[in-house]
């Protein structure tokens, strides 16, 4: 069965010297799209969602659809909770079977964020389930702030921050944004720094709109999630526009859904391929970990 845990999915990667597209679900169609574009890949990848999406489906029944979706596919892939902003979430998440979870306390205080952090470590390790924690906050679209391409992680306080959560993956700021309303302004000798004190693989937010030549800079860094969201949903929205423009009576809803998963699915695999260029050593569609 496909659908790994993150540490069974991260081995892999860094086996292959691969990067992992972490793309950002709303509905079961986007999930399969998803999915679709990895087996297609052959590549591994991350299926996200976060609570603000969470309402259109519920934890149970994303987890329960991807499972039983996940027995008609081959390439491995994780299942994740995106901005976890309460133990709740990370708790529900991890329950019905998420096989990695977010936990963001970014916009809290340092100690109080490594407590926080360490209360969803301490409770999803019991589920051997890996715990992704953020430092240094970018303020963008989840949070409605405006976005803050200046906002970075203080690579001071990594060390300490992950030695004490325990935390199995950390989100860093590095100049990105999320959404598409703002510019990013990468800085990889930030990236440089964090990586040198950082004991665990690093996960970046906002991808979309990040050239693909800067994102793949990030690897040597240690930089090893790509979270992509906006030209996911773009895609999704203007394959459903696209179709009542031609026809303004259209009633074919499932003929117009499964567009908009084409759409995605074409998009989703467009960016993995460009995000593992410089390092696409042949599909790894048989590999399982």
């Amino acid at each position: 069965m496909p659908l790994v845990n993150m540490k069974e999915l991260m081995n892999i990667a860094k086996k292959n010297g691969l990067m992992l597209p972490a793309y950002n679900s709303t509905d079961v169609q986007m999930t399969l799209a998803i999915m679709d574009s990895f087996q297609r890949a052959g590549m591994p990848g991350i299926i996200q969602i976060a609570p603000t999406n969470i309402k259109l489906t519920g934890y149970d029944y994303i987890a329960e659809t991807t499972k039983m979706a996940a027995e008609h596919y081959v390439t491995p892939f994780v299942l994740h909770l995106d901005h976890g902003k309460t133990l709740d979430d990370v708790r529900q998440a991890v329950q019905v079977g998420f096989t990695s979870v977010m936990i963001d306390g970014a916009a809290l205080p340092f100690e109080e964020n490594i407590r926080f952090s360490r209360e969803a470590v301490d409770f999803a390790h019991c589920y051997d389930v890996p715990v992704e924690a953020e430092l240094g906050p970018i303020k963008g679209k989840e949070d409605d702030h405006v976005s803050e391409a200046n906002c970075h992680t203080d690579p001071s306080q990594v060390a300490e921050f992950c030695e004490k959560t325990g935390c199995d993956t950390l989100a860093v700021s590095i100049g990105n944004v999320h959404g598409l309303e703002e510019k990013p302004k990468i800085d990889l000798n930030i990236l440089a720094e964090v990586s040198k004190v950082a004991p665990v693989p690093l996960v970046l937010h906002g991808g979309s709109g990040i050239p693909f030549e800067t994102i793949r800079a990030m690897r040597q860094y240690g930089m090893m999630k790509i979270n992509i969201a906006s030209d996911l949903r773009q895609a999704y929205i203007r394959a459903v526009a696209k179709r009542y423009e031609a026809n303004h009576n259209e009633a074919n809803l499932a003929s117009v859904l499964m567009d908009a998963r084409q759409a995605v699915s074409d998009m989703a695999y467009k960016l993995t391929m460009e995000i593992n260029k410089d390092s696409l050593i042949g599909p790894l569609a048989t590999e399982k970990g």
